[in-house]
């Protein structure tokens, strides 16, 4: 669990990697995966680098080292995360990264990115510049929702990022988990990076994809500025790529080694939800702390759950418990249905004696959270509230 966060600190050791000549490892890879996209499943993968606006000639001992070309001059997150995305694999590890748009120089790159016009994976040619190119995950592979058009780290991520999780994770290619972590890092790393490089507003009414990082803008403040002297782009690039690297690592950590972890307790408590309650509409967390307001919604309908759940039960740091109303959405205060209106404000023993059950601590005068010194106290308090609600439709959402 911790290889990604120590990949993260070799990262930082590759400053030197330009100018010195020397290739620097940044991860090492256990095994290589197979992408389950029928696009993707003749890709393999490779790792570290040095790089150089003009092709390097190569020693007798490395004649066989790859090359993975992109566009020299003013540089942008896309191909920035792409060439990061490639040295993370096996093939490119020991790539050159040949800066050019100099066609006859990328024909001799193994690999192209961002630039050549052409997108051809059998070739490994992953441009989006074209007049032509109108792709996206959903056009590429239809069991995908996200319908921006692909940049070229969309592009890279969509052939090889099964390959790059599975390394970096150690993850064995048909577990689920790898599956969720790959849809996860492209709806809320990748695919902010490649609306932004296709010019892509966000918003028309509803969001049309997750701003989380402005990684792009920080890219693009690492170019030099248009009255520097100097205009040489290999220095800012190359921070581009340690940061845009040690921002992934630590997003896939996060998301492998907390992110996940909470959606499997929320499904779980949602599998055994009958057993709460029959009315199925209550879910009950042994410990508290756990971020499930996302993991529900999802879950919800990824289980295809039919009654939506209510509310949510779950010790505090005292050993009481606390019942938390489930909102009507990840971005409203609305609740699906709130505690009773004459409970809130009140508290303890007046509480206790106005609801008729022992131990009561306090409802929000919100109605959006209450407690209890006891989870049989707080079951029955989400219990009163659905049997209120039951019959009279005017106790429900607020």
């Amino acid at each position: 669990m911790r290889r990604v966060l120590s990949a993260a600190v070799n990262l930082i050791k590759t400053e030197s990697l330009i100018d010195s000549g020397k290739p620097a490892r940044v991860v090492r890879i256990l095994k290589s995966q197979t992408s389950r996209c029928s696009l993707c499943g003749d890709i393999t993968r490779i790792g570290p680098r040095y790089m150089s606006s003009q092709p390097k000639r190569p020693r007798a001992e490395n004649m066989t080292a790859k090359k993975i070309g992109t566009h020299n001059g003013t540089f942008h997150c896309d191909e920035v995360l792409a060439c990061f995305f490639l040295r993370q694999l096996p093939q490119y590890k020991d790539a050159e990264i040949i800066r050019t748009r100099d066609l006859t120089q990328l024909a001799e790159c193994d690999i192209v990115v961002d630039v050549g016009g052409e997108f051809d994976p059998k070739r490994h040619r992953y441009d989006h510049h074209q007049r032509t190119f109108v792709e996206s995950f959903n056009s590429l592979c239809p069991e995908k929702p996200w319908v921006t058009k692909l940049s070229s780290a969309g592009l890279v991520y969509m052939h090889f990022g099964r390959q790059l999780l599975a390394q970096l994770t150690q993850l064995r290619e048909d577990d689920r988990q790898l599956d969720v972590l790959y849809d996860k890092l492209y709806e809320n790393f990748v695919e902010e990076v490649d609306a932004i490089d296709n010019g892509i507003s966000q918003y028309d009414g509803e969001a049309r994809y997750t701003v989380s990082t402005m990684l792009s803008a920080r890219v693009g403040h690492l170019n030099p500025r248009w009255n520097s002297k100097s205009q040489d782009t290999q220095e800012g690039f190359r921070k581009a790529m340690q940061m845009v690297g040690k921002e992934f690592l630590d997003r896939l950590d996060f998301y492998q080694s907390s992110w996940l972890p909470a959606r499997v307790v929320v499904e779980e408590a949602v599998k055994m939800r009958h057993q709460v309650d029959p009315s199925g509409e209550l879910l009950l967390f042994s410990q508290g702390g756990c971020p499930w307001k996302e993991h529900l919604f999802a879950l919800e309908k990824e289980l295809q759950v039919e009654t939506p759940i209510k509310f949510v039960l779950y010790p505090d740091q005292n050993g009481h418990w606390r019942i938390q109303c489930v909102p009507a959405g990840l971005n409203t205060f609305q609740n699906r249905l709130s505690l009773l209106e004459e409970w809130r404000g009140i508290r303890d023993d007046a509480l206790s004696e106005l609801s008729g059950i022992k131990g009561c601590i306090f409802v929000h005068t919100g109605g959006f959270i209450g407690g209890n010194k006891s989870q049989e106290g707080a079951l029955e308090m989400a219990r009163r509230t659905l049997q209120a609600a039951a019959q009279s439709p005017a106790n429900g959402s607020s």
